[in-house]
């Protein structure tokens, strides 16, 4: 996170609590992490803690020329002032059963890696030929360089190559980039990401940035603003989504105006000639997230900055999001658009269980189906010390109805998460779809619900697969001993990063 703007939005985390194997409760999940390579990296430290071994914020794809391979990415070594000692991927050749892995380049700590002192935001995306696209934030936490680079693979995240700096700052302003590989034309793949900049008198300009590459990742184009051009106006949580039918090009985003009183907003902008102009801002929804807090605590949870997204086949549109409007806490929202333009109200796609439940992720199938993910706190016994938490997931066709309230992993304790700026197993997760089914990749701690922990690092990456008879429970019903929590109102701040 840039210390220009430490301020955090609200809260956001979640994870496990088990090895390798079945989770309690739920569907068979394996660890994907292992020890850290970057352990004994030195890099300067500014008054923060280092969480070794922790991994966290994964991203996942998987490869549409070779449905078992699936190729992830995740934060590795977890500062608690932003950012990680690097970038590591994982790559599976069954489905998400079995994991390799190997450092990305994105720091000094990684071989060969890029000479900043720190990296974040991983992401990942497969083009319809198999070369994978990898994106990531580098920076220094002791000076205010930044860049935004990117790495190919064409042998299923194995190898990786052709490390390219997209963008690069002098005054801490990247953040939060997203890489998206076009599902139509191979080699061509889209960058985007925030740049903030405040100027002497508080203001601050904070445009969303895009480059797109057509040459399988040897060159990129110059960045162009795209959104949130305007004084004191910010986009978070970029996201760009290709409609294989026609090309259009969508946008995603939180966007904050600054000057209170403001809602902040969910919305988009499209271009229809592959990102050389761009439309107006289009709003979907306003935006309402709290903060979550540990039910009977004030222990705040880092969720809820940021949409994500996802699109068909045939071009219908799902926008998930952290909302208090159903209940007055956070839970899951989703809205979603046939035609780019028309976009239902918000239903809540969760299960209501009087408890929280936060950052969501998406994914639709070749078929149409989609499948939502989540955390939630349903099952935490207020007062206890441990702060019980699940991985959950469920499925829609239409973005209004929604089938099942599948559990996937857990209980574990979110306490025994890295500290930064909240509790924090990731701002997202990854969830890609697997067949006719799904494959998440999420970080949990590695401490249960009693209190037993069953390894020193704090959190690790795993994986699961559900939908499809792939795996994974219904859930049996929520106790009706769990009493409804109301949480507090997070206060508005002028600017947010997710580093």
């Amino acid at each position: 996170m840039k210390r220009a703007r430490q301020a955090f939005y609200s809260v956001a985390l979640v994870l496990i609590c088990i090895p390798s194997g079945a989770a309690a409760n739920g569907a068979d999940v394996t660890r994907v992490s292992r020890a850290s390579p970057f352990a004994s990296c030195s890099t300067p430290v500014v008054d923060a803690p280092i969480y070794v071994n922790a991994e966290v914020e994964p991203d996942v794809a998987t490869n549409p020329k070779d449905p078992q391979n699936v190729i992830g990415v995740w934060q590795q070594d977890r500062w608690g002032d932003g950012g990680a000692h690097g970038i590591m991927a994982g790559y599976s050749f069954d489905g998400g059963r079995t994991w390799g892995r190997t450092p990305l380049p994105f720091s000094v700590c990684a071989p060969g890696g890029l000479n900043y002192e720190r990296a974040s935001d991983p992401a990942v995306s497969i083009g319809p030929d198999g070369t994978a696209y990898a994106v990531g934030l580098s920076f220094d936490q002791t000076t205010s360089r930044s860049a935004v680079a990117a790495i190919v693979s064409r042998d299923g995240g194995t190898t990786w190559s052709r490390l390219r700096v997209i963008a690069t700052d002098n005054d801490a302003g990247l953040d939060k980039e997203w890489i998206t590989a076009d599902p139509v034309h191979p080699g061509t793949a889209y960058a985007v990401w925030d740049n903030l900049h405040v100027d002497a008198s508080g203001h601050f300009t904070a445009p969303a940035f895009f480059s797109k590459t057509t040459d399988y990742g040897q060159t990129w184009s110059t960045p162009i603003a795209i959104a949130a051009k305007g004084p004191d106006e910010q986009t978070l949580g970029n996201q760009i989504l290709v409609d294989a039918r026609t090309g259009r090009l969508y946008d995603t985003y939180a966007f904050y105006f600054c000057i209170c009183p403001s809602i902040p907003k969910i919305a988009y902008v499209m271009s229809n000639d592959g990102g050389r102009t761009w439309s107006r801002q289009h709003v979907i929804s306003n935006f309402t997230a709290l903060t979550v807090e540990q039910p009977g605590s004030i222990v705040p949870v880092r969720s809820g900055g940021f949409p994500v997204a996802a699109i068909s086949r045939t071009g219908r549109l799902y926008v998930t999001w952290e909302d208090s409007r159903f209940s007055g806490f956070n839970e899951i929202a989703v809205s979603t658009s046939k035609d780019g333009i028309h976009w239902t109200k918000p239903h809540r796609a969760n299960r209501a269980t009087g408890r929280p439940a936060f950052v969501p992720d998406v994914a639709v199938t070749t078929s149409g189906k989609v499948g939502i993910t989540y955390y939630d706190v349903r099952r935490d016994n207020i007062g206890n010390t441990p702060f019980t938490t699940d991985y959950w997931a469920t499925t829609t066709r239409d973005g209004v109805h929604f089938r099942g309230d599948r559990h996937l992993a857990g209980p574990f304790d979110l306490l025994a998460a890295p500290f930064a700026f909240g509790l924090f197993v990731g701002d997202y997760e990854g969830l890609a779809p697997l067949g006719k089914g799904f494959v998440a990749l999420f970080s949990m701690t590695n401490c249960r619900f009693d209190g037993a922990c069953v390894d020193t690092n704090s959190t690790d990456i795993y994986s699961t697969r559900f939908g499809a008879n792939l795996g994974g429970r219904t859930a049996s019903r929520t106790p009706a001993s769990v009493a409804r929590i109301p949480l507090r109102r997070a206060p508005a701040q002028p600017a947010r990063s997710t580093r």
